[in-house]
């Protein structure tokens, strides 16, 4: 029986989360949002999907869909899934939208919202949770998926296929290692940037009872602000659990190497986008000069060509795909299966509105059928918004716990919806 796409719902979705400094860094000081989509359908279920961002400006995203949701509405999931690349194209490639992009900004963020929806339909249909749907498929329809468009001199149709296939072997030992122990993670809720350092510190102290022996800090203020900041995150976690800092893009590439020479006496595990997202020869000169600190980046990275440049230049030791800045996954399993070529293990950003809802899908799969191995790999965490979804992220001593229901996870609650919905849902009438 065939599954036709009768309509797509857009909604303005924002979360007031600026006033309390939750999601705060070097330069962002926004209200969580999501521009989030509804695939109705000519049956009961419904496939959702969604885009991340930080506020205003949410109502671009949201114009975006609506401008390439003519491509989605009136075909069916199979016609869909009969020519996966075409259709993935078809939003990729408009004609009349491409000028927007190619394949960056806002354009390619409601493509991420439109694919993950699909996907999540598909997966709803098969009654299977994201992750099991893309370890089951078999390597030649999975590598189907994928767009090899300017990525073949890195990553090619044969090497997916041949990849995957790889993957299949000792999957089921994986997945009863993570049904049993859980998938590995650290948390950014302890160290936003505009958190005072009495709550940094209760909040490190938490953190560590809880079981978390991985966490992440917000630098790129005042250099002597980091240090100090930095020293308390390390008092309350002690010498052996792992200590992240991310700076947002805010330094020059001089400027990172400068103050990662300060931060070093605290052991980071990665500086987190050092520099501008964009230059990829800037990060492979901090690679090489803060080592044996790895660099990580990948969260505003805007499609899978930047990761195969950043990959070629040696230029990160983490790799961060966000599950919708790309186009959703499609691109998301090709720049998987690029890292794993090169030895870089992914831990996908998260935080955010939904992010960990979705990601908790990708890095499972990977694990199971790509990367298959836990090592460098975890979930991020933060601790904001997962009462909204109808599936939430399930964390348990510092480890995700499997999903289990089908779909992406990212079905939002129809109240949650109403209520914050922009600008016309009671959250926001009561500010206005």
């Amino acid at each position: 029986m065939s599954t036709k796409i009768l309509a797509v719902d857009v909604h303005d979705v924002r979360f007031p989360t600026a006033a309390a400094g939750d999601g705060s860094d070097a330069i962002n000081r926004g209200d969580y949002s999501a521009t989030y989509v509804t695939l109705r359908t000519d049956r009961e279920v419904a496939g959702a999907g969604f885009t991340f961002t930080n506020g205003r400006g949410n109502e671009i995203t949201c114009a975006a869909v609506r401008a390439l949701a003519h491509h989605v509405v009136g075909r069916t999931v199979e016609e869909i899934f009969d020519d996966p690349v075409a259709f993935w194209r078809s939003l990729t490639a408009d004609v009349q939208l491409r000028w927007l992009g190619p394949e960056k900004g806002v354009i390619h963020m409601a493509t991420g919202a439109l694919v993950n929806a699909v996907w999540d339909l598909r997966a709803k249909l098969a009654g299977k949770p994201m992750w099991r749907l893309l370890a089951e498929l078999p390597a030649e329809e999975l590598a189907g998926c994928l767009d090899f468009h300017h990525i073949t001199d890195a990553l090619s149709y044969d090497e997916a296929v041949t990849m995957l296939a790889e993957g299949e072997k000792g999957m089921a030992d994986r997945l009863a290692e993570l049904a049993r122990d859980g998938f590995p993670s650290y948390t950014t809720s302890v160290g936003w940037l505009g958190y005072p350092d009495d709550k940094v510190r209760a909040l490190s102290r938490q953190a560590y009872a809880d079981g978390w022996r991985a966490v992440k800090m917000k630098v790129g203020g005042p250099i002597e602000d980091d240090v100090r900041r930095a020293r308390i995150i390390r008092e309350e976690i002690g010498p052996d659990a792992l200590l992240m800092m991310d700076a947002n893009q805010v330094w020059d590439v001089d400027e990172a190497i400068a103050n990662m020479a300060r931060l070093a006496e605290f052991a980071p595990y990665w500086i987190e986008e050092p520099t501008h997202a964009d230059d990829v020869l800037g990060h492979a000169r901090i690679a090489a000069a803060v080592a044996p600190i790895r660099v990580a980046t990948g969260e505003v990275a805007a499609n899978r060509v930047i990761f195969k440049q950043l990959l070629q230049a040696e230029a990160i030791g983490t790799c961060q795909v966000d599950a919708c800045r790309v186009g959703g996954v499609n691109e998301v399993v090709a720049v998987l299966l690029m890292a794993a070529k090169f030895g870089v293990p992914v831990c996908p950003h998260a935080g955010g509105v939904g992010l960990c809802e979705y990601v908790q899908h990708l890095s499972i799969f990977d694990y199971l059928r790509v990367g298959r191995s836990l090592d460098g790999r975890m979930v991020e965490y933060v601790d904001h918004l997962h009462e909204h979804f109808v599936d939430p992220v399930r964390v348990k001593g510092g480890r995700y716990q499997l999903p289990t229901a089908p779909g992406y996870s990212v079905t939002m609650k129809p109240e949650s919806i109403a209520e914050y919905s922009f600008p016309d849902g009671p959250v926001w009438r009561a500010k206005a």
